[in-house]
């Protein structure tokens, strides 16, 4: 689903959210209903693509916790309810990448349990805005960020790599890395909420919204 740059999105006045976000947001970009409903067709997709295959879910925390326990949910589902019955489990690794809205120029990989039961198997990736997002001028055009972390499972010869992501932003760089599976292509905006944060800030807001100056302002460390 393609988002517009005019898109001038959803009053806030149409939704209820947390009050201590009252003056911090200019927006609903997309409504936390329609998440869940795009969330359940990518499972469907992920499904039909992996055939009978176990996956090793890993998950990009902090801000992919959200899209990949809601996706994981709905394979299960699907898994249930179909003639073919799909193992997964779930690791976790963390991307440290912003300071305030500005990206930093290092990223740091922490976490990972032990990425050798990938070893044959196919690992699905889940990974969310927040891994996209940090360097959208430089990253994202040259893949240099997906490049690292994917090398680092690589190495360890899973069966099959496939990445997913709720959010894809759109940017000037026309080689920008593109997973597998996304939901939504966005402008670049600074977004927030259903898990993505600002200094750790907006992770309990359902919707993603588009975050005012005065919320950048008001929570800026």
């Amino acid at each position: 689903i393609q988002i517009s740059d005019n898109w001038p999105g959803y009053s806030l006045d149409l939704f209820t959210y947390p009050q201590h976000y009252y003056g911090d947001l200019e927006y609903v970009l997309i409504p936390h209903g329609i998440i869940v409903d795009r969330t359940e067709r990518l499972a469907k997709d992920i499904m039909q693509d992996i055939g009978d295959n176990d996956i090793v879910v890993l998950c990009v925390l902090k801000g992919g916790y959200k899209f990949c326990a809601d996706l994981v949910e709905h394979i299960k589902n699907l898994s249930r309810n179909s003639e073919r019955f799909i193992s997964m489990k779930v690791d976790f690794v963390r991307l440290k990448s912003y300071h305030n809205d500005q990206s930093m120029q290092d990223m740091q990989i922490m976490g990972g349990d032990d990425l050798s039961k990938l070893t044959g198997k196919v690992s699905f990736l889940c990974v969310l805005l927040t891994l996209f997002s940090m360097f959208c001028k430089d990253i994202v055009g040259t893949g240099r960020t997906m490049k690292v972390l994917l090398n680092s499972i690589e190495k360890y010869k899973p069966k099959m790599i496939k990445v997913a992501s709720l959010l894809v932003k759109r940017t000037s760089q026309p080689d920008g890395y593109r997973p597998d599976y996304y939901g939504f292509e966005i402008p670049d905006l600074f977004v927030v909420g259903y898990a993505l944060d600002y200094n750790e800030h907006f992770r309990d807001l359902n919707h993603i919204c588009v975050i005012n100056d005065h919320g950048k302002a008001k929570y800026r460390v």
